[in-house]
């Protein structure tokens, strides 16, 4: 896994940094939204990719 394919994914309610995935830059050109749990928020949020 090489560090120019990770990104991070940031909760969109409290605006922490919850989760780091990969992506295939070349075939994906828009950013990533998820809907995955915050543990902060202690619900499933909105997270969407963030800057490195």
């Amino acid at each position: 896994m090489s560090q120019d394919k990770l990104i991070k994914l940031i909760c969109q309610n409290c605006k922490r940094v919850n989760y780091w995935s990969t992506k295939n830059k070349k075939s994906v050109e828009r950013k990533i939204e998820l809907k995955k749990f915050c543990k902060w928020c202690k619900k499933k949020t909105i997270h969407k990719e963030g800057k490195k």
